[in-house]
């Protein structure tokens, strides 16, 4: 399960079919060491997004 906590290149590589739900909220640089080591929760903080949103979405995508 994905949470706010989880750290986003840690759900791409587990989940790479997610990419397309972090490029909606924003985060175009998911190549970039700073980004991949961000939890959820801090990416959404910068990119002004609401991570319970995103995490919902997040896990759909999964099936979790």
């Amino acid at each position: 399960m994905i949470t706010k906590e989880s750290i986003i290149g840690d759900v791409l590589d587990k989940f790479p079919a997610t990419a397309p739900l972090f490029l909606q909220m924003g985060m175009h640089c998911l190549g970039c060491p700073a980004s991949r080591g961000e939890s959820i929760e801090e990416a959404c903080m910068v990119h002004g997004a609401d991570p319970d949103a995103l995490v919902a979405a997040l896990n759909k995508a999964v099936g979790a």
